[in-house]
C-alpha cells in the first residue's frame, strides 16, 4: 500500500484527474484540448495540496516522534538504532507507513517499561524480605549475647559457676553471629564477581574422602553412617575421578550438602556420597534416608534463609545459607544443583563437574 506524502498524494491526484476528464469527456461539445488541460490541472493542484498537507501537518509529526523515541530508548536503555533513520526511510519508501511503525514503537516502548516496572518490584520485593530476614537472622544471636553478658554486669559475675556458663552461651552466640557474617560476606562477594573461581586439577575422590573425615564427627553425634560411592569404567584407568575446577570452593559445596545430609536426615540413618564417571564429566550425588522435603518447598530451598521446617532448624544450628553459596558456586562453574525427593524415603542432591583434560594438567 502506497502510504507515505508522494504515494498518497499521487494516487489522489491520478484519480481527482481520471474524473475531471472523465466527466468533461461526456459532456458533447467540449474540445479535446480543453479536456486535457483540466486533468492536468486538476492534477497538479490535487497533487500540490495532497503532498503539502500530508507532508508538513502529518508525515513531518511522524517524524519529530521518531525523533523523540530515539532520544529516549538511545538515553534509557542503551539502543544504538537509530530511529532517525528509520523515520527518513518511512518517509522514502513506498511501502513503508510510518504511523503503523509509531504505533509499534510505541507498544515496544511501553512493553519496555512495563518490564522494567515489574523487574524493579521484585528487585524491591527482594530488598524487603532479604533486610527483614537479615534483621531476623542477627537479632538472635545478637541479643542471646546481650542478654548473657548484661546479666554478668549486673551481678552475676560474682558467682563463678554462673559467669562461666554465661560466657560460654554468650560465646556460641557470637560465634553463630560471625558465621551468618561470613557467610552473609561470601555470598555477596560471589554474587557480585569479587569471587572469582580458580579451577585446577584435582581428585573429586581424595576431595571427598576429607570432606568424611572432616565431618566424622558430626555424623556420630547423630548415628549416622556416611558412605561414598564410586562408579567408574575399567577403562578410565587410575584417574577417573580427576576434575577442572577450583578445589577450595568445590569443597565448600560438599561440605555444605553432606553437613545438610546429617543435619535433616533420619538419626542412625545413612548418607550416600557418590561419584559416577563418564567420558567428559563426573556426577556427583549426595543422598540421605530422611524424612524428605515437602514439594511445596523443593523451589524455594536455594533461596537465603529459607527453611523447611524453621524451629528444627534453629535447633540445628546454621546461617540458611548454605545452600544458597552452593547454588552460586556451581553456577560460577558453569553446572546447576539438582535437588529430588520423596517424603518418607529422603533428599538426594547432584551436580555434575567437567573432567579434566591432558591440556589442563598443569
Amino acid at each position: 500500500m502506497f502510504v507515505n506524502a508522494k504515494a498518497v498524494a499521487l494516487l489522489l491526484a491520478t484519480s481527482v484527474s481520471l474524473i475531471t476528464t472523465a466527466f468533461l469527456s461526456l459532456l458533447s461539445g467540449t474540445p479535446q484540448l480543453a479536456v486535457f488541460v483540466s486533468g492536468v490541472l486538476s492534477f497538479g493542484a490535487c497533487f500540490v495540496l495532497t503532498f503539502v498537507t500530508f507532508e508538513f501537518l502529518i508525515f513531518r509529526e511522524v517524524n519529530s516522534i521518531y525523533n523523540k523515541f530515539s532520544k529516549i530508548k538511545k538515553r534509557e536503555f542503551g539502543h544504538e538504532a537509530s530511529l532517525d533513520t528509520t523515520a527518513k526511510n518511512a518517509n522514502n519508501n513506498f511501502f513503508t507507513n510510518p504511523i503503523r511503525q509509531v504505533n509499534e514503537e510505541i507498544a515496544a516502548y511501553t512493553s519496555e517499561k512495563q518490564h522494567e516496572i515489574e523487574k524493579l518490584k521484585k528487585v524491591e520485593q527482594y530488598r524487603r524480605e532479604f533486610i527483614a530476614d537479615v534483621s531476623h537472622e542477627l537479632k538472635t544471636p545478637l541479643f542471646a549475647a546481650q542478654g548473657f553478658i548484661h546479666t554478668l554486669l549486673d551481678g552475676a559475675i560474682n558467682d563463678e559457676t554462673v559467669r562461666s556458663m554465661f560466657l560460654e552461651k554468650a560465646a556460641k552466640n557470637l560465634d553463630s553471629l560471625t558465621r551468618l557474617v561470613k557467610d552473609l560476606l561470601t555470598l555477596s562477594q560471589i554474587e557480585s564477581g569479587a569471587i572469582s573461581m580458580l579451577p585446577d586439577t584435582f581428585n573429586l575422590h581424595e576431595l571427598c574422602k576429607d570432606v568424611l573425615e572432616q565431618l566424622d564427627d558430626q555424623a556420630a553425634k547423630r548415628h549416622v553412617q556416611c558412605k561414598l560411592i564410586l562408579k567408574a569404567r575399567k577403562t578410565d584407568g587410575d584417574t577417573p575421578f580427576n576434575v577442572w575446577a577450583d578445589e577450595h570452593r568445590i569443597k565448600q559445596v560438599l561440605i555444605n550438602l553432606v553437613i545438610n545430609a546429617i543435619k535433616y536426615g533420619r538419626e542412625q540413618g545413612n548418607v550416600w556420597v557418590e561419584l559416577k564417571a563418564n567420558e567428559s564429566s563426573v556426577k556427583v550425588t549426595v543422598k540421605d534416608d530422611g524424612h524428605g522435603i515437602d514439594p511445596e518447598h523443593l523451589s524455594r530451598i536455594f533461596e537465603r534463609f529459607y527453611r523447611v521446617e524453621k524451629s528444627r532448624s534453629k535447633m540445628q544450628g546454621g546461617t540458611g545459607l548454605g545452600l544458597a553459596i552452593t547454588k552460586h558456586i556451581l553456577e560460577k562453574h558453569n553446572s546447576r544443583i539438582n535437588v529430588s525427593s520423596q517424603v518418607g524415603l529422603g533428599t538426594t542432591f547432584s551436580f555434575r563437574l567437567p573432567k579434566s583434560l591432558d591440556g589442563e594438567n598443569t
